[in-house]
């Protein structure tokens, strides 16, 4: 067995991979730590010299990975997410690149692409992007038409609630995720339009309760195919395995004859 190969297992074991999360843990520990003032003036060199150890770890595996798996390891998008995670990590935070300081607290996103449960509910959100885009556009046609409605009906009144498009889109926005929607916005509205719960409350029901649970309906079905697809894929690399097994099985017994 070669090195490549030595490095490419050690690489796949668990407590390599439990490692490297509990790295990314301690990590996440201190850049948090890092917010607070009285910590750094009491243990500041202490929690740099540690943060630029983590760094220095995920460094090492990024170049272990590439080191065992050569130009396939951007083949894996997950290895390119982590690429860019520890990439941007390592660009220097001095003068007008300070902003990337803040970014560090991305590696705490390494953890997605190590735990497998996190990776299929990430897998599930990305395969139904495509459904939620038409989604999406469904109801940004529902808000347009019930902007301009609302600016029409309750703008003269309302001007800091409905009187531009846009002022009116984002308290429609506000309502439908029912925040103060009754006692902030239509209740003060039925004080001068009585018949106002005509338009809100079918609007509620259409996007709150219809629109809005159809995103989550096509989210939790990307899941379940991307769990059922994972599951298959276990399924027929132990059937694999098995008839492996009883071929070596038959060729022995046919040795023996």
């Amino acid at each position: 067995m070669t090195f490549r190969q030595k490095t490419a297992d050690l690489l796949a074991t668990a407590w390599v991979r439990n490692f490297i999360v509990a790295v990314i843990i301690f990590n996440a520990i201190i850049l948090g730590m890092e917010t607070s003032a009285t910590v750094m003036d009491a243990a500041g060199p202490l929690i740099i010299t540690l943060d630029r150890i983590c760094l220095a770890i995920f460094v090492l595996e990024l170049g272990a990975k590439l080191f065992a798996q050569r130009l396939q390891f951007f083949r894996s998008g997950w290895n390119i997410f982590d690429f860019i995670i520890v990439g941007v990590s390592l660009v220097p935070g001095n003068g007008g690149l300070s902003v990337l300081r803040a970014l560090r607290i991305l590696r705490v996103l390494r953890v997605i692409s190590v735990v497998p449960s996190l990776r299929r509910v990430v897998e599930g959100f990305v395969t139904a992007l495509p459904g939620m885009g038409s989604v999406f556009l469904l109801m940004g046609i529902v808000f347009y038409i019930a902007a301009v409605m609302a600016t029409k009906l309750f703008g003269d009144a309302f001007p800091e609630w409905f009187g531009t498009l846009g002022r009116s889109g984002y308290s429609l926005f506000q309502i439908m995720t029912l925040e103060s929607w009754s006692m902030g916005i239509v209740r003060p509205v039925m004080e001068v339009y009585p018949y106002a719960w005509a338009f809100f409350v079918p609007f509620i029901m259409v996007t709150t309760f219809a629109v809005v649970n159809l995103l989550v309906g096509l989210i939790v079905n990307s899941m379940q195919d991307a769990h059922a697809e994972e599951g298959n894929a276990a399924t027929d690399a132990y059937r694999d395995e098995v008839l492996a097994k009883l071929e070596a099985i038959e060729r022995r017994l046919d040795e023996r004859k």
